[in-house]
């Protein structure tokens, strides 16, 4: 799986795999591409999961048995290891050493290593009566009149990208990031790992430079236009205006030459949102919202989900690009994993951009524009107007002028709503992740145009969400806020009673729980209907992560909608303890 740009994570930790058997996503994920590392993940129970020996040891002996070489390289934040095979391997060659860590119990998950690259689309120009997409009443998203309420002041939003080169118009809101990328070649710095996020160009110079069917490109200066439109300095008499221009840009590379790795990403997933990576400094303004602009083909794998769910646990928000194929989302990564706004893109007609990705999983649209007509050559540049205008650089490998340009892209789209999140968490601080969502999806407007494919609840209106979560509870739904001791080796329940609805429920019930325990492998956590049927929501999986925190999408279609529905826990085993903070469900 390659993970690209979508303009269109060492603790000694002990991994948060599973205890069971190994997850269908990750077995799915077997490797395309050549491989140079793989992602393990060990169960909690083996020696391997905190013991960088063991898992040294380990990763020799499979290499070996494999006919590879396989060594130990570091602990990822989420704990998993990430083992070297010494260069980029043939897929069937990589497919060997897998298959070794697959046939030992201990293993509750093994990935390839895989890549994300950008796919932003380009053109070009300037100003704030060009930003058609923060005010226009067709398709824009209704910005402006959230600023009566909130800028976004006090909230760091981190844009998980190719780092920042210098614009002035962003500068003011740019805090301390890091460089996540390993690899000096790819990196393009001199190094690996380092504390300055500055975006060295992420050209390539010829055809298949990375690897085959790769083309020549420039330098897109990607996250900088990320950056811009969500938090872009406002009335200073120049430029662009930010979605949350009161709010802070956290900028953490992990994209250069020929994209960014999953484990890069995955440490950044992790240290952006608080949590602690092996050889890296703390994170002294941990972000409460992540932007990901980027993604790749292949379902969602267990590294990326176990370092999103630790995210969303410690209180971050994480946005994702839907993906510029004309496809469904559910095909791509990190889109189609949970506990995120996987957002999809519209134009200002209010249609589905033609490249965008669509699907059940699409949690809402927002603005990424078209720089060319749906029936234009590919390529062409002909409704540069019609794009998302943000900051950008002139240089075409390394670092020129300070310019604005127009892009198009799922890419542009994800910034709007992560900007959006950044409005909410300032206005109401108290809002947790799954809040933030939901408010979104529940406020959103239907599209002025269409959308073949879903597009979730409608385009996001930044002024109906803002003005929801300032004025009324900021779900949307029926919650339950009373705290439920959960004992060990006990069964707690908390109800929720829904009457005044007409019919069954729907097909895709929204199940927000907020569960804080100290190990939720313990757990087995079950939606019961009001004539008692069970839908299993978590079991047992996680290992000793702390908490979940995470919006569950259910299928209760054939429930009737009136009654009192329940939250069932079962804690199986001694030693850890919580309690049932809050859950709540959105018709």
């Amino acid at each position: 799986m390659s993970v690209t740009l979508l303009a269109g994570t060492a603790t000694a930790a002990v991994a948060v795999a599973s205890e069971g058997p190994a997850a269908a996503p990750a077995a799915a994920l077997a490797p395309t591409a050549p491989v140079e590392n793989l992602i393990v993940g060990y169960k909690s129970s083996a020696t391997e999961a905190s013991s960088n020996t063991a898992a040294a040891d380990d990763a020799t002996a499979k290499g070996k048995k494999a006919g590879k070489k396989a060594k130990f390289d570091r602990r990822l934040g989420t704990g998993a290891a990430l083992v070297n095979l010494g260069a980029a391997v043939a897929p069937a060659e990589a497919a060997d050493v897998m298959a070794q860590f697959r046939a030992d119990p201990d293993v509750a998950y093994v990935e390839p290593d895989t890549r994300a690259y950008a796919t932003a689309v380009t053109p070009n120009d300037t100003e704030y009566a060009k930003q058609w997409d923060l005010f226009e009443s067709t398709a824009g998203m209704n910005v402006p009149a959230a600023w009566d309420t909130t800028t976004g002041s006090g909230v760091t939003v981190a844009v998980i990208d190719t780092g920042y080169v210098a614009h002035s118009d962003v500068a003011p809101n740019v805090v301390a990031g890091y460089d996540f990328i390993s690899s000096s070649a790819y990196a393009r710095d001199g190094g690996g790992r380092d504390s300055n996020p500055a975006d060295e160009g992420d050209w390539n110079a010829t055809d298949g430079e990375c690897g085959v069917g790769s083309k020549a490109s420039n330098s897109s200066w990607h996250g900088t236009h990320v950056a811009g439109t969500i938090a872009a300095a406002t009335n200073n008499s120049k430029g662009i205006a930010g979605i949350a221009y009161g709010a802070k840009i956290q900028p953490v590379r992990v994209l250069g030459k020929c994209g960014g790795s999953t484990s890069d990403i995955v440490d950044a997933i992790t240290w952006a949102s608080g949590g602690s990576v092996a050889g890296v400094p703390a994170n002294a303004t941990p972000a409460k919202v992540i932007n990901m602009s980027l993604g790749g083909p292949g379902a969602c794998g267990t590294s990326y989900q176990n370092a999103i769910n630790a995210a969303v646990a410690r209180g971050t928000t994480v946005v994702v690009a839907a993906g510029n194929s004309n496809a469904d989302a559910a095909g791509y990564s990190p889109a189609s994993c949970n506990n995120v706004i996987n957002v999809a893109a519209s134009n200002r007609a209010g249609d589905r951009s033609y490249y965008s990705n669509y699907g059940s999983i699409i949690d809402v649209a927002a603005p990424g524009g078209e720089t060319r007509r749906a029936t234009d050559t590919p390529g062409t540049v002909t409704t540069p107007e019609n794009a998302i205008l943000s900051s950008l650089n002139a240089g075409t490998t390394t670092p020129g002028a300070e310019i604005y340009k127009p892009y198009q892209g799922t890419s542009m789209a994800a910034p709007h709503v992560a900007g959006l999140a950044a409005l909410l968490k300032s206005a109401n601080s108290a809002l947790t992740p799954a809040q933030i969502e939901s408010a979104i999806k529940n406020n959103a407007r239907p599209l002025a145009g269409t959308c073949t494919g879903g597009c979730g609840t409608g385009l996001a209106d930044a002024a109906a969400t803002v003005a929801a979560v300032t004025s009324t509870p900021p779900t949307g739904a029926l919650e339950n806020t009373t705290d439920f001791t959960i004992g060990d080796n006990t069964t707690v329940e908390s109800p929720i009673t829904v009457t005044g609805k007409t019919g069954n429920a729907p097909s895709a019930l929204k199940v927000g729980v907020n569960i804080v325990h100290s190990y939720i492998g313990d757990l087995k956590v079950d939606l019961v209907a009001p004539d008692g049927s069970v839908y299993t929501l978590h079991n047992r999986s996680g290992g000793g992560t702390d908490n979940i925190n995470q919006v569950y999408t259910v299928n209760a279609s054939s429930e009737a909608a009136n009654g009192t529905w329940k939250l069932r826990v079962n804690d199986n085993a001694g030693g850890d303890t919580g309690k049932i903070d809050s859950w709540n469900l959105t018709f």
